[in-house]
């Protein structure tokens, strides 16, 4: 098994599965062995920014 590090598409499918709550164990031990904390941080943030916001816009959009 190589220890090459996680591209930014690999983060960004990490942490998407992770937010829906599909990440398999194998590939959560991945992330914390070959990942890089900072990028998964920044990721995970950028996620939950642009989640927040979509819903924020959804619901105003609706109640009008």
């Amino acid at each position: 098994m190589s220890m090459s590090k996680p591209s930014i598409v690999d983060v960004i499918k990490s942490v998407l599965s992770a937010a829906l709550g599909v990440q398999s164990e194998k590939n959560r031990q991945k992330d914390f062995t070959q990942g890089s904390l900072p990028m998964y941080l920044i990721a995970g943030l950028i996620f939950t920014v642009v989640f927040v916001s979509v819903i924020i816009a959804l619901v105003r959009m609706i109640i009008g």
